[in-house]
C-alpha cells in the first residue's frame, strides 16, 4: 500500500465530533483513532450521514452479530481490505466468531462446518460480491434461513462493506496507529 492519498485529519479538520468520535471510536477497538474515520471526517456532513446509515447495520440491524461480522470479513476478503479485515477481526471475536472460523471465512472456499444458515449467508456474500446478484438457488437457500427483513440488510450490508473496501483500497487508508 502507498502512502494516503488523504491523510487523516485532526480536530480541527474533522471537527469536534469527529475528533471525540474518533477518540471513543479507538479505545472501544483496542487501537488509537481509527484512520478511517479520521479521514472520512474531512467531509464531515458526508461523515455523520454515513454513520447515522452504517450504525443502522451494524450493530443496530437485525441480523445476528456474530453472522453480521462473519458477513463483513467474507467482503474483506473478497474486495481483500486488510483494513477492513483487521479491524473486524476484533469484532468478530467478540460477538464469538471463532479463530477457526476467523481462517475459514477469510480463505478462498468458505468450506464446510457452517450451520446450514451460516453457508447459505455466505454463498450469497460470495454471489453479491462478484456477480452483484444471486441466482435463484442460492435464493431460496437464502430464504429458507431468512426473513424479509434480513435478505434486504443482507444485501445492503454487502454493498456497504464492498463500497467501504473501494473507499479504503482508492484512499489509501493506512492500518490503525497502536493504542496510546
Amino acid at each position: 500500500m502507498t502512502a494516503p492519498r488523504i491523510s487523516p485529519g485532526g480536530r480541527h479538520d474533522v471537527g469536534t465530533f469527529g475528533w471525540l468520535f474518533s477518540q471513543a471510536a479507538g479505545r472501544v477497538t483496542g487501537t488509537g483513532p481509527p484512520n478511517l474515520f479520521l479521514t472520512l471526517g474531512r467531509h464531515r456532513p458526508l461523515f455523520r450521514g454515513w454513520l447515522r446509515f452504517a450504525r443502522r447495520l451494524m450493530p443496530g440491524g437485525v441480523l445476528p452479530r456474530r453472522e453480521t461480522e462473519l458477513v463483513i470479513l467474507r467482503v474483506a476478503h473478497l474486495c481483500a481490505c486488510r483494513y477492513e479485515h483487521d479491524h473486524h477481526l476484533r469484532l468478530a471475536r467478540r460477538a464469538g466468531v471463532t479463530d477457526a472460523q476467523i481462517e475459514r471465512v477469510s480463505s478462498d472456499d468458505i468450506g464446510v462446518g457452517w450451520s446450514a444458515r451460516e453457508h447459505a449467508v455466505l454463498v450469497a456474500v460470495d454471489g453479491l460480491v462478484r456477480h452483484r446478484d444471486l441466482d435463484d438457488e442460492a435464493w431460496t437457500a437464502l430464504r429458507a434461513h431468512l426473513d424479509e427483513r434480513e435478505c434486504i440488510e443482507l444485501c445492503m450490508l454487502v454493498g456497504h462493506y464492498v463500497m467501504l473496501a473501494t473507499t479504503i483500497t482508492t484512499l489509501r487508508i493506512q492500518p490503525d496507529p497502536p493504542p496510546g
